[in-house]
């Protein structure tokens, strides 16, 4: 196993939720997966999360899984924290890859709810228990009701914080109620680390108290989303409306191409292969863009290039 460095408590900056470069179904675009962590890393982030959402962790087999994150950790060499996603609905898949995370010198693991079964709070609470008796490295908390169906609800988030192996919190609900009951009941932690997913309300989250984003625009442009979290932890509004400006037009421009629900995901890899820094495979069942959409990214991509 590796030595690495412990985390700051708390973690801060922004943490780039990486795409997984694929060659095709069964293999990662190697040469891309090193190029876009350089791209990353040179934008001065503050660490790198990996086997997300926007890693397409659950389409992935074991074997890329496992493979990505000793090539990740291998490439980034401790210049920044790599944080692995251990989601599964299985807690000993869960725990094998935390194992792999831990050997390969990543700093944490980061999972969600189990994404099958309803579970309730008691038995949400049951489950991370059980993880965290067992898990070689710090835990970060993982909201994501859309995919999993399923709230850590803020007075769980409170139960679960006792644990001194349980370091934080990242929340993709972009509920703003949900997020900022969250850091009050969390007020008297300042050593708990709260991020928030969706980059459109970083900033203004950041402002309130958060520790920073885990955004997935990080991965075209990591200093626009840097710049911007410097400007919102400093109180710098002037920096922050018109960095934030740029972020929203990312959104709305590169983000909804199509009626796709994964559009958000084939926009950011259909940009990174318009920057020639890696293939935007996508795993089954996702597709990538076709050329009419792709077409329009292009286009897009170059009017946000223009105000970077």
């Amino acid at each position: 196993m590796k030595t690495i460095q412990p985390l700051p408590r708390p973690f801060k900056g922004i943490v780039p939720p990486m795409i997984t470069p694929l060659a095709n179904e069964n293999e990662l675009d190697v040469p891309g997966l090193e190029r876009l962590i350089n791209h990353i890393i040179a934008g001065g982030v503050h660490g790198l999360f990996i086997l997300g959402t926007t890693g397409e962790s659950t389409s992935l087999s074991y074997e890329i899984r496992h493979e990505l994150v000793k090539r990740t950790c291998e490439i980034v060499d401790g210049r920044v924290p790599v944080l692995v996603g251990i989601t599964d609905t299985a807690a000993t898949e869960s725990l094998r890859l935390a194992d792999t995370a831990a050997h390969s010198g990543a700093a944490a693991v980061v999972a969600a709810p189990p994404y099958y079964f309803s579970l309730g709070q008691p038995e949400l609470i049951e489950y991370y228990e059980y993880l965290v008796e067992r898990l070689p490295l710090p835990l970060f908390l993982y909201n994501m009701p859309s995919h999993t169906k399923i709230v850590i609800e803020p007075d769980t988030v409170k139960t679960l914080s006792q644990y001194d192996n349980i370091v934080g919190l990242k929340d993709s609900s972009a509920n703003n109620a949900y997020f900022n009951k969250v850091m009050t009941k969390m007020s008297d932690r300042q050593d708990f680390s709260l991020f928030v997913g969706p980059e459109e309300i970083m900033a203004e989250s950041v402002l309130l108290g958060a520790h920073g984003g885990v955004n997935g625009g990080a991965n075209m442009f990591p200093a626009l989303y840097v710049e911007l979290f410097e400007a919102a932890a400093s109180g710098d509004m002037e920096t922050v409306k018109k960095l934030h400006g740029i972020v929203m037009q990312i959104s709305t421009k590169m983000y909804s191409l199509g009626q796709f629900g994964s559009s958000y995901l084939k926009g950011i890899k259909g940009a990174l292969s318009l920057l020639g820094i890696c293939s935007d495979y996508m795993a089954s069942p996702l597709h990538r863009f076709r050329e009419k959409e792709r077409e329009v990214l292009a286009a897009q991509l170059k009017q946000i290039q223009q105000q970077l």
